[in-house]
């Protein structure tokens, strides 16, 4: 089984834009994978029924659980509590990190991602995208593999496209969007 972390917290208003990017690409994966007896889920905080309006406004068939009444995405390290949030010693990407923006820090990313959800930084950024891999043997799970950060961009389908086309990413701010939010 794959999971990924799709961040999407009980607070937001919307999907993370990113992940919202990168889940484009698995309704297409989903036939394959469980014909190769792999199943992919995504899995967010938000409440089932938000996530469901959600998935239907995106046009996503995949599966999409909620870990809103459990300790999933903490066990995996991709929600933090408020203390670790205050203490500036979040565990994520197999290391200790402060995500906590200092008061001087204007950064016109930061407004575009939380405004795009419709909250602030740290509300936003106590969630953070990740992709767990687990197998079942003998009715035992084991977790297998996790990656997270830029580890989950070789699923994000277009940046491989990116990749190869002759200006590569050519990044500059937040440029993508959720697809029903492009102009046309």
């Amino acid at each position: 089984m794959l999971i990924y972390h799709f961040m999407f917290g009980p607070d937001y208003e919307g999907g993370c834009p990113s992940c919202s990017a990168i889940a484009d690409g698995f309704n297409g994966s989903v036939v394959h994978l469980a014909n190769h007896d792999v199943t992919l889920y995504a899995v967010s905080r938000a409440p089932l029924a938000k996530l469901q309006a959600y998935k239907e406004r995106m046009g996503w068939s995949f599966p999409w659980a909620s870990a809103s009444d459990s300790d999933f995405n903490y066990d995996f390290h991709v929600t933090h509590t408020n203390d670790e949030w205050q203490s500036g010693a979040v565990e994520y990407n197999f290391r200790t990190v402060d995500l906590r923006l200092q008061e001087t820090d204007e950064n016109p990313f930061v407004a575009a991602i939380t405004a795009s959800v419709g909250t602030d930084w740290p509300t936003y950024r106590k969630e953070g995208p990740g992709l767990s891999a687990f197998a079942l043997e003998d009715g035992v799970i084991y977790h297998t593999y996790s990656a997270y950060e830029r580890g989950v961009d070789a699923i994000w389908g277009m940046y491989p496209w990116l990749d190869r086309a002759p200006l590569g990413r050519n990044e500059t701010g937040m440029w993508w969007r959720r697809h029903d939010e492009y102009d046309a």
